[in-house]
Parts: structure tokens; C-alpha cells; sequence
């Protein structure tokens, strides 16, 4: 009997997981704060709890759509990662190579410092500190991997090392793997168990959230909603991927897809076969990307860009992902860990990522207005995000720090091509990818020339 169709969409499977929080309640009428921060993600709940703690005074609201943790902050693969989000070469031209290397040693510390807040506020969010392996199994992925190495150890990655084949299959049984590197600045973490973990601790240090509370316009000081308005010093947009649902904003940042699915749980046998005792994070060197964990309860979670764009900027809210996008990602999984191929694929869904037109994120306040914003994660936002709240609080307290002097804040990045240009960019550089990708399994041993061509119109 073939196996049952996976679950798909409803959100992510980390929240059919823990069960769906019961919403609070809606704005119920105009008010005034000291600040309203505008999404209750990552960000905007990192920048509320640490605001609060430091202005315990302060009247701070959050306002969500949706309930706490439904955008990306539930849906993505649990990386809390130490990688720097964006370009280090681009941050090295604007700013200088030094403020690079404060931002890397800024984003491995960071991990721990997220760590130890959990521990704090009593969150349970699986999390294992056990470091991040990116696996080659093509000669062109191998070159590739050796070189981004040394790249990285060049923007302070230093304690990045690489692992043979017979190293890396010491760890896990990756087929065809050829060699890894292996980077200790990451922890595996559960997504919905962190964010709603994050809003119950907002929440007990006095921040009003508002769920099921769609913002329409943010202004100077003021944030618009069906329910009545907000006035505020201080105005936040916190949105990463739903940006382009914003007016006026549908430019700004560019929302990509990014889909997974997740295993059955593998019998204890299979286990043995495949090894991953450590708990990695797991990604290739693929151009396409891929990326993966081993949950806590014994399952392989796998995601990668499957239909990365949608027309105009549209948003899948529900998280449904194509037949064709689940279909591809089980093959992978299958080919990686042959082992697995026989357990079940158990659900499926897509979340988006907000990717600013030159790939690397910002923080910026305007103290003339009162705006402010923090985002642009590119896929990197478990950990930047926590670092880009309080930076975004720092700014906001006026205060002159360490954080404030990083290459993200303050900048800014070109808008988006208006349509099609912006589908037909998108659509055809992932399909150059794919075709790179392609020509690399068929034995080639250098980059394929499509790579590097995707990578011009990308602007990376």
C-alpha cells in the first residue's frame, strides 16, 4: 500500500508539532506607546524584549497580522546560525574590513547569548549546540568547498575546518561525500517552540502583543490598522518577508520561497546506518541550496527554494508547497541517505525570506520620523535577527555602541525591478542554478560558467 500524502502547508510542520497558540487579543481601540513595533517574529519580539528590558517604563505594543511566529520565524530550519548574513565583500567596500570582522566575532557570540536567554526565560526549544557541516558530493562542489574556507577564514572564520571524506563519514553518511567543513558556530533549534517561548516572555515583562491585528500604513509615529490607530515616538517595521504587503514597500525587499519537508521518524536501524550522533546542521555546496537538521525526535527536516518567486510579490500565507517542489525534495533526501529513502515523507510547507536587491540586510532608525526598521535576513535570521534587535534598541535608546557602529546600520539597498523584470530575473537565475547544478553531478570538476553568470544577475 502506497504511503499517505504529506500533510502540506498549514503553516509548518514544527507548529502542527507543538499545536497552534491561542491567539491574543486584537488591538480594541486607538492608543499611544512609546514604541510599536510592527510584526512579532524573531525581530520584532527580540526588539520588544530587549527594549523593555532596558526601559522597563516604557510602554512598547507589538502588532501581528497573524499570531506570534507565523511568518518565517515557524516556518524555517531551525539554524541558529553564526553565518554572517550577506556580503562580507560588500560590508569590506562600504565600510572596511575591520567592521567585517567585529560583525563575524559579533554573530558567533551571538549564538551563545541566544542560547543562554533561552535558558533564562525557561524556553524549550530542542536546542544543540553542535556546529554546522557543509557536505561536497561533486568534484566542482569539493574545489568550491576548499575555497569558500579559506575565504572564510580570511573574514574571520578561523576555526572553520575541513573535514576529509573518511572525516566526514566519521560523523555522517552522506552519499557520494567527498569532504565537508565543519563550523561550531551553530545550534539546531525548533522554531515555533522558540518564537512562542519568546512571545510568552515578551509578554510576561509587560509588552502589550496584539494578534489578528492587520497594520494597513505605517507613518511618522503612527502605525494604521483596521481597529484603530497607534501613535508612537518610536515606529519599528519588523516584517522580513511580508514586507511587500505593506504600502509603498512592495519594491523593498523581494519575499523568496523557501520550502521543506520532514520525515517519519527513522527507525533506530536507519539511524545506525546513516550516523549524524552529533546533531549538525547539515547544507551542500550546490548553488540551488539545500539545507537540513535531524530534529529531536529522530526525524530528517530537508529545505530548499522549490518555486522561489511568486508573481508581484504575492505571499503563499497558508505555506502550501507544489506537488513538483515536495516531489524534488524527497528524491534529494532519498539520494543524500539512501537509507531513508523508504520512510515517509510526513508534511511539507514554504515560508518566505525577505532578500534586499543586493543581498545583505540592514538596520536603520531616522530619529527625524521616528521609523525605523531591521531586516533583509536573506535566509540568516535566526541568529541575525536577535543581533539586529538589539542593535535596533541601541538606536532607538540613542546609545553609541559596539552594535551601532556595524556595516548594516544605516545602509540601505537599490529597490527591486518593477514586474516582470523581477519574475523573469528571479525565475531565470534559479534556473540557471539548477542547470549549474546539473552539469556539476555529471562529473565536471570547476564551476559551471551558468553559476557564475546567475550570480551577476542575482548582483551578488
Amino acid at each position: 500500500m502506497p504511503a499517505p500524502a504529506p500533510v502540506n502547508g498549514q503553516v509548518s510542520f514544527w507548529f502542527r508539532q507543538t499545536g497552534f497558540p491561542a491567539r491574543r487579543a486584537p488591538l480594541d481601540g486607538p492608543t499611544d506607546a512609546d514604541v510599536c513595533v510592527v510584526g512579532a517574529g524573531y525581530t520584532g519580539l527580540w526588539t520588544a524584549y530587549h527594549l523593555k528590558k532596558a526601559r522597563p517604563e516604557w510602554d512598547v505594543v507589538v502588532l501581528e497580522r497573524e499570531f506570534a511566529g507565523f511568518g518565517a520565524s515557524g516556518r524555517n530550519g531551525g539554524w541558529l546560525s553564526g553565518k554572517i548574513p550577506g556580503s562580507p565583500e560588500r560590508f569590506a567596500r562600504e565600510r572596511g574590513k575591520e567592521s567585517v570582522l567585529r560583525f563575524q566575532a559579533m554573530m558567533n557570540r551571538e549564538v551563545d547569548e541566544v542560547l543562554a536567554t533561552l535558558d533564562r526565560e525557561g524556553i524549550e526549544a530542542d536546542a544543540v549546540k553542535s556546529g554546522y557541516l557543509r557536505v561536497a558530493h561533486a568534484p566542482a562542489q569539493l574545489g568550491r568547498l576548499r575555497a569558500s574556507v579559506e575565504r572564510n577564514r580570511q573574514w574571520g572564520n578561523t576555526d572553520e575546518v575541513l573535514l576529509s571524506a573518511t572525516e566526514l563519514k566519521e560523523r555522517i553518511e552522506v552519499a557520494g561525500g567527498l569532504g565537508a567543513a565543519y563550523n561550531p558556530h551553530c545550534a539546531r533549534v525548533h522554531p515555533a517552540r522558540l518564537v512562542t517561548g519568546l512571545a510568552e516572555a515578551v509578554v510576561r515583562l509587560g509588552v502589550r502583543l496584539h494578534e489578528s491585528t492587520p497594520v494597513t500604513a505605517i507613518g511618522p509615529r503612527s502605525v494604521t490598522t483596521p481597529f484603530g490607530e497607534v501613535t508612537a515616538r518610536h515606529v519599528l517595521r519588523c516584517t522580513e518577508g511580508f514586507t511587500s504587503r505593506l504600502p509603498g514597500e512592495k519594491r523593498t525587499w523581494l519575499p523568496m520561497n523557501s520550502s521543506m519537508i520532514v520525515s517519519e521518524p527513522l527507525p533506530e536501524d536507519v539511524w545506525r546506518g546513516i550516523g549524524w550522533a552529533g546533531e549538525e546542521l547539515f547544507s551542500d555546496q550546490t548553488h540551488a541550496y539545500l539545507y537540513g537538521q535531524r530534529t529531536a525526535d529522530g526525524r530528517i527536516a530537508l529545505g530548499g527554494r522549490g518555486v522561489p518567486y511568486r508573481f508581484g510579490s504575492r505571499v503563499d500565507a497558508a505555506g502550501g508547497t507544489s506537488a513538483s517542489t515536495v516531489a524534488s525534495l524527497a528524491a534529494t533526501l532519498a539520494r543524500l541517505f539512501p537509507a531513508a529513502a523508504s520512510v515517509p515523507v510526513a508534511h511539507a510547507w514554504s515560508g518566505v525570506l525577505a532578500v534586499p536587491r543586493d543581498w545583505c540586510p540592514s538596520v536603520r532608525l531616522d530619529r527625524a520620523t521616528g521609523l525605523g526598521w531591521a531586516g533583509g535576513f536573506v535566509g540568516q535570521g535566526v541568529t541575525a535577527s536577535h543581533l539586529a534587535a538589539r542593535t535596533l534598541t541601541d538606536l532607538v535608546l540613542g546609545e553609541d555602541t559596539e552594535r551601532t557602529r556595524l556595516p548594516w546600520t544605516g545602509r540601505g539597498s537599490r529597490r527591486w525591478e518593477p514586474e516582470p523584470a523581477r519574475w523573469l530575473g528571479v525565475h531565470g537565475m534559479y534556473a540557471a542554478y539548477r542547470a549549474a547544478d546539473r552539469q556539476e553531478e555529471d562529473a565536471r570538476t570547476t564551476t559551471s560558467p551558468l553559476a557564475r553568470i546567475a550570480d551577476v544577475i542575482a548582483s551578488r
